[in-house]
């Protein structure tokens, strides 16, 4: 018969050792413990809040970027430098230096002022514009994602050219506003949302150069009265954060906004319109808050080979939404509202069109740029101290 081992007894050592082996299960199995009820109440959470919306959270932040361009007023002597050996027109390489400074704002807006008409009713410049479709192409690779169609120049080629151009429009991933191809399209106000933000974007002009809308087809083009643009934002305000209204209004080469600028500045920011981004002047106008909404009175333009320093320098607006979510109360404001000056550079002949920031000049390409920036800094931010100025640099 074997005998049985002798137990020895547990050392100091070997006590010590199995304290603190029990000392950290215990700590394991507590925090185990802890983040299983802490998962369980937050699933519990989740499904009360569903069930009873008044449940109290924590208050959530959401945060989205915009950036804002002003006119494509495309004249024969931009699309002309655009037209290739192959018959074919690339806009490219105009916007080399802005491209990599408007990429990635989650949206981007630019006013497209001439129409892409169709090839078929010719390709035209002033008085009455047609553009290469193309010069879409151009901006949507870019990185814009919100238009405005409504301006002076959309009737230039009637109804045809209307439809032709909605028909290039209705393909892109992309929210244009101010002219439809029926009143149901019109009433049809789309909704965009990006990193929890939802917006709106509405958009009229207040003259058509003369030209009449076709009676009974008034969805062509979006004409500013009082009583649309009401009926426009109390149907979506209540559905979307941000109300976003692009307005073609002013006067031409005017830095100054006048009466009736600011007139319909002030009713829009009675009707809760968060955002205001005006163009038509062609040149560079100030940055206002009226009430809670943010008034852009004239971007200037983003391109053309008009005549002269101020039509050539244009703004860029960048600004950052944020969102916060309190237990269901939601607040929107704007922060960090940035604008900077780009300029259109080209040749007497017309041609080797360039977009410079400003931050990229020398007095080679724009003689006294730096005298020019100090008068715009001066301008945009003449009736506000909310925005600042920065020179844009090419990284």
């Amino acid at each position: 018969m074997k005998k049985k081992k002798d137990l020895k007894p547990e050392t100091k050592r070997e006590k010590i050792v199995k304290g603190i082996l029990l000392f950290i299960f215990g700590i394991i199995v507590g925090v185990t413990s802890f983040y299983t009820f802490l998962y369980a109440k937050y699933i519990w959470l989740a499904k009360e809040y569903v069930e009873d919306p008044d449940l109290k959270l924590a208050v959530r932040t959401y945060n989205a970027s915009m950036v804002m361009l002003g006119d494509a007023l495309i004249h024969s002597g931009v699309y002309g430098d655009a037209l290739t050996s192959s018959g074919e027109y690339d806009f490219s390489p105009m916007f080399e230096k802005l491209a990599p400074l408007v990429e990635g704002y989650d949206i981007a807006f630019y006013n497209q002022e001439t129409i892409f008409g169709g090839e078929e009713l010719g390709y035209s410049s002033y008085p009455c514009f047609n553009t290469p479709s193309s010069f879409g192409d151009n901006m949507i690779n870019m990185g814009f994602n919100l238009v405005s169609l409504a301006n002076n120049h959309t009737l230039d080629k009637g109804e045809t050219g209307i439809r032709n151009s909605l028909e290039y429009w209705s393909s892109k991933d992309v929210i244009t506003a101010g002219s439809y191809s029926s009143f149901e399209e019109e009433d049809d106000i789309e909704i965009g949302e990006i990193n929890g933000i939802t917006y709106a974007f509405l958009a009229y002009t207040t003259l058509t150069n003369g030209f009449v809308v076709p009676s009974g087809k008034e969805y062509l083009v979006s004409l500013y009265s009082e009583d649309k643009v009401r009926e426009d934002v109390e149907s979506i305000r209540d559905k979307v954060d941000v109300l976003i209204v692009s307005m073609h209004w002013g006067t031409e080469y005017v830095h100054d906004p006048i009466a009736s600028q600011k007139e319909q500045a002030q009713y829009l920011s009675s009707l809760g319109v968060d955002l205001v981004i005006g163009h038509h002047p062609h040149v560079i106008e100030p940055i206002e808050y009226i009430g809670d909404t943010l008034i852009i009175y004239s971007l200037g333009n983003l391109i053309s080979s008009q005549i002269g320093i101020d039509r050539l320098s244009g703004l860029m607006v960048t600004l950052d939404i944020e969102k916060v979510n309190d237990n269901g109360a939601i607040d929107i404001s704007f922060k960090n509202i940035e604008g900077s000056f780009i300029y259109t550079y080209y040749t007497p002949a017309r041609r080797d069109f360039m977009i410079y920031p400003y931050g990229e000049l020398t007095n080679t390409i724009l003689s006294g740029y730096e005298s020019y920036y100090e008068e715009y800094s001066d301008i945009i931010t003449s009736l506000s101290d909310e925005v600042s100025v920065k020179p844009l640099v090419v990284e």
